[in-house]
């Protein structure tokens, strides 16, 4: 069973092991296994980076996209919140 505590990386050291991924030609799970990081994190940050850069799957939102998503949402439910009943 896994721990409360949630490791935060920053974010030059995601961009080394996504860049380490591309370079190396080993999976994902390989790179996460000699980095001792969680294969699922680094999957994750390898497809955002992906996604970010044009060469995600169809229909995957970029950063921008996901930040312009979740500002809106606050947005939307700021104004259903002010609306008398």
């Amino acid at each position: 069973m896994g721990s409360k505590y949630t490791k935060r990386w920053t974010e030059e050291f995601k961009r080394d092991a996504i860049a380490l991924v591309d370079s190396s030609g080993k999976t994902v799970t390989a790179v996460a296994r000699e980095l001792g990081i969680s294969s699922e994190s680094l999957r994750g940050w390898y497809r955002r980076a992906k996604a970010d850069q044009g060469e995600g799957t169809p229909g995957e939102l970029t950063s921008a996209e996901r930040e312009e998503l979740r500002r809106l949402s606050v947005l939307t439910t700021s104004v259903v919140d002010s609306r008398p009943i």
